[in-house]
């Protein structure tokens, strides 16, 4: 029961928000509220927003009623800024609109888009973003610019505060406003001139002060995102402009970003990198100075922590393990436009390091397969030491800047700072080019002796970065709820006065998230820390990172893969404290729909991953430990009756065929979701791309003796489900693939008994063991007798059974997929020809754990003269029969297809199932890629 305010803002909430957006139940609101920092809070009341109209009804109310509110993008932010104990305010399924300016100069973009995805968007005009933090893959724009984020290349030349043109931002009051518009900033102008004159005022007071204003020069030629953007009020005399740019990683404690103007800048298409190792970390940080200079887009900085925790890792360079305690490492990397401009700069640079004392000699390359193994190195530091924390501990991480004269001194001191506190495993790594540090280490929350020594490490922390260096305390991760008590001891009390005129300027009533980036709670850092509990071996790595929302089906429709692992260690937690109480019922409860059923089970959350958790693995495990002895005999009879199974479901498939030919669509569609409703969504919804029933397999032509012999093993589901109404070609998939090989010169042998045979993966996805195991030792068996003992290679045209054959057969058996059957062996033979047509593709998450994705792109585009691939459509979300039984996670994860695909006449994918989502929500019929390759052959 919500307690007064909150009661009443809910309440009024109601009057423009629809209440399945606004969540007050307890699963969601830890679930939502949780984001990659190392502190909790859960909110009182969590909204999802689809536009401007609605944030600025909700700011208007929050700032009416005084009811603090957090603005919340994708929850990467390490320092906890997308947590709040009040209203949550997501953005929801919408602010994903954007649009190019002319030449690509300029791209304007909503807060919901995610970074990488804008440079997508851009990488066909040779542009992309400034702002390049190690999450944009995952965070959003709005994060992006909340943060003042950059990362390795972008330095302070190219983040959000440099390149940002115009913006439109929702203040405090509710009131909207838009730089870019003459009409708008009149209008403000006229309502708001007490802020206009306060920003003016408080420049004022910062020239007249020129031994301040030296210093907040000084202090932003490095990367500093400790506490506002006050650089604003030194380089902008525009209060517009001073507005504009404080709201540059403000962190939401200023108002709401609605949309960005970005300058672009240039994507060098040529690139190399080079590992440079030096005997020291003072050595390294030297070397960086001169780096500078260079033509070098990046330096990162890895010591030899950093090293050893990556050693042994598969395709990295070997050796690592052999180097001194002391040894630190520069991975440079040089970019051009041209690959002649490319080995100029590395001549510059080889020649600018004569003189340098390696550990090694270093060599650069241009080899995409090469230097991507380098950068690996990189990449793998915060998987490797989140990979090896203790159960139960959090991952901290911190980033700091110094002047590059100082940079070698400075990491020392960190060192020995990490050493006297205890902090063993503690890797220093980070943009050294910049004078930009990283560390990392873990950190249990959960006991008050480890607490305290985390308070001692940042109290000392704080004062050597600021006392003896004069640095940044942090330089690109935002103030966070970490050093928003330690800002005022890096700016002194004059600039932290003006900090403080800012924020009660922009917001009075202090509502916008409240505690974020100016604290005055010294203790503040210390207070809502999140232990993680343990829960499950295959989970406990999780960091909550996010990395892993972003690819998930059912982001938008329930929890994704890091909300579901929050939840469940709630649970386990309270099942050892409070195994009677309510809560843990409520939590038990909501999560068999939520956290089981609607979890697709793709496991693309893993490569996403930087601890290598897999989630869809993990929800497996769940479901094998719920199912009950009657599904394990049912799962069993139906096993051993597989072809009868299979022959009634073909039977039934087709008697709904005929159904719906009689009644038509409207009557059956209405009549199938009546059924449903009354049956308490026990019967699955019917839909009309639901396909008619198969049949036997056979062999058109007699066994003619080639040379060349392929196994096929046509899946159970292309067994038994033929075409769609939708579909002009009327053939089977089986029969679409053995055309294929007969046209390429292939004698086709099926597996004996084809009709009782099944790879498992459907009893395996419902955690049913047994069944499964039965099924895939009894194919094992056939396709070994079939291939005469792996000589010939197996074909199987789905691809999800496929991927589970691989998983579970003997190695020795050859398994191929299609597309990769195709390329490999019948180029030559099938002299294929770019029909003139417009086509969509669907890589199945199957194909794309198999890397298969850009073999199926190639594929097409020498069948078909245009080839359409779908942005941010990763797994369509039918998830074996999850499109039957919750085919709202099949529309969820589909919800953007149809307007990326309105320009094809037909879409291609490599999974019977997955076709009949991708057809009802794409609005063309999708077919088997081999329909496609039949068609453009000879």
């Amino acid at each position: 029961m919500l307690a007064s305010p909150y009661k009443e803002f809910k309440e009024a909430l109601l009057d423009f928000i629809p209440k399945d957006r606004i969540h007050t139940d307890p699963l969601r609101l830890l679930a939502y509220g949780t984001d990659a920092s190392v502190y909790r809070l859960i909110p009182k009341i969590v909204v999802d927003v689809l536009d401007e109209a609605e944030v600025v009804q909700l700011v208007a109310l929050a700032d009416r009623m005084r009811v603090p509110v957090t603005f919340r993008a994708a929850g990467t932010s390490l320092s906890g800024q997308a947590v709040s104990d009040s209203v949550l305010v997501r953005i929801g399924k919408g602010w994903r609109n954007w649009r190019v300016g002319e030449n690509a100069e300029r791209i304007t973009l909503q807060p919901g888009i995610i970074g990488s995805g804008a440079n997508k968007i851009l990488a066909e005009f040779g542009k992309k973003i400034g702002p390049d933090p190690a999450s944009i893959d995952s965070c959003f724009i709005g994060g992006i610019f909340a943060n003042n984020a950059s990362g390795m290349c972008c330095g302070t030349s190219d983040n959000s505060y440099k390149t940002v043109v115009s913006s439109r931002m929702v203040l405090a009051d509710g009131t909207m406003l838009d730089t870019a518009d003459a009409k708008s900033r009149a209008a403000f102008a006229r309502t708001h001139a007490h802020i206009l004159n306060g920003l003016a005022d408080l420049r004022k007071q910062i020239m007249d002060n020129p031994e301040l204003a030296d210093r907040i020069r000084r202090k932003f030629k490095i990367k500093n995102t400790t506490g506002y953007s006050l650089n604003a009020l030194v380089d902008y005399e525009d209060p517009f402009e001073i507005l504009q740019h404080v709201m540059v990683g403000s962190e939401g404690t200023l108002g709401f970003i609605a949309e960005v103007t970005y300058r672009t800048v240039e994507e060098a298409p040529f690139k190399a990198s080079a590992l440079l190792l030096l005997p020291t970390v003072k050595a390294a940080c030297d070397l960086a100075s001169a780096v500078a200079t260079l033509p070098v887009a990046a330096a990162e900085l890895m010591d030899r922590a950093s090293l050893r925790s990556v050693e042994g890792t598969p395709g990295l360079p070997e050796g690592l393990e052999t180097l001194d305690d002391d040894v630190c490492s520069l991975l440079v990397e040089t970019r051009a436009a041209t690959h002649e401009q490319l080995e100029k700069n590395i001549a510059t640079i080889n020649a600018a390091f004569s003189n340098v004392t390696f550990v090694r000699p270093y060599a650069f390359t241009d080899k995409p397969e090469e230097f991507t193994k380098l950068w690996l190195i990189r990449k793998g530091i915060l998987a490797s030491v989140g990979g090896m924390r203790p159960v139960g501990t959090s991952i901290v991480i911190e980033d700091v800047a110094f002047t590059l004269d100082r940079l070698g001194e400075a990491a020392t001191d960190l060192q020995e700072l990490f050493a006297r506190h205890g902090y063993t495993v503690a890797p220093l790594f980070g943009h050294a080019r910049d004078g930009n540090l990283h560390f990392v280490f873990w950190q249990d929350f959960g006991a008050p002796a480890e607490v305290a020594r985390y308070k001692g490490f940042m109290e000392d922390f704080c004062k050597l970065v600021t006392e003896k260096y004069d640095g940044s305390l942090k330089a690109e991760h935002g103030t966070g709820r970490n050093i928003a008590p330690f800002v005022e001891l890096e700016w002194g009390s004059q600039a932290y006065a003006i900090m403080k005129s800012i924020k009660s300027l922009l917001d009075p009533k202090n509502i916008l998230n409240p505690g974020v980036l100016l604290n005055s709670d010294s203790q503040g850092h210390l207070k809502n820390l999140k232990p993680l509990h343990p829960a499950d071996e295959l989970v406990d790595k999780c960091m909550e990172c996010g990395f892993c929302e972003s690819v998930c089906p059912s982001r938008d429709l329930t929890l994704t893969p890091r909300q579901r692992i929050t939840v469940y260690r709630e649970i386990c937690r309270l099942r050892e404290v409070a195994p009677d109480s309510s809560e843990l019922k409520t939590l038990q409860k909501g999560y068999e729909y939520m956290g089981k059923a609607t979890c697709a089970t793709d496991s693309l959350c893993r490569p996403r991953c930087p601890a290598g958790v897999d989630t869809g693995v993990f929800i497996k495990s769940l479901r094998k430990k719920d199912a009950g002895s009657l599904s394990k005999k049912i799962a069993g009879s139906i096993a051993d009756h597989f072809a009868g199974t299979c022959k009634a479901m073909s039977i039934a498939l087709n008697s709904v065929d005929a159904l719906h030919r009689a009644l038509g669509t409207t009557i059956m569609r209405d009549g199938s979701r009546l059924l449903r409703c009354l049956t308490f969504n026990k019967v699955p919804l019917w839909n009309k791309n639901m396909p008619k029933g198969g049949g036997s397999v056979y062999l058109p032509t007699p066994y003619s003796g080639n040379a060349k012999k392929v196994v096929y093993f046509p899946s159970c589901i292309a067994r038994n489900m033929g075409p769609g109404e939708e579909h002009n070609d009327r053939r089977t998939e089986p029969e679409a693939v053995i055309s294929v090989l007969l046209k390429g010169g292939y004698d086709v042998i099926l597996p004996n008994n084809l009709d009782k045979l099944c790879c498992g993966m459907a009893f395996a996805s419902k955690g049913l063991a047994d069944a499964a195991h039965k099924k895939e030792q009894e194919l094992e068996k056939a396709l070994r007798q079939a291939s005469n003992n792996g000589e010939y290679p197996v074909l199987c045209e789905t691809s999800p059974c496929l991927l589970h054959m691989k998983q579970t057969l003997d190695p020795s058996i050859k398994l191929m997929e299609p597309v990769q059957f195709i390329l490999e062996n019948l180029m030559d033979t099938l002299k294929l020809k770019k029909l003139p047509k417009t086509v969509a593709l669907h890589a199945t998450c199957s194909m794309r754990k198999m890397g298969l994705e850009g073999k199926l792109e190639e594929l097409a585009r020498k069948c078909a003269e245009t080839v359409v691939v779908p942005d941010g459509i990763n797994c369509c979300g039918w998830a074996g029969d999850r499109g039957f039984t919750h085919p709202e996670l099949n529309e969820a994860a589909l919800k953007g297809l149809r307007m990326q695909v309105s320009t094809c006449e037909v879409g291609y994918s490599s999974s019977r199932t997955c076709q009949i989502g991708l057809s009802l929500h794409g609005g063309i019929p999708y077919y088997s890629i081999v329909y496609l390759v039949d068609e453009a052959s000879e």
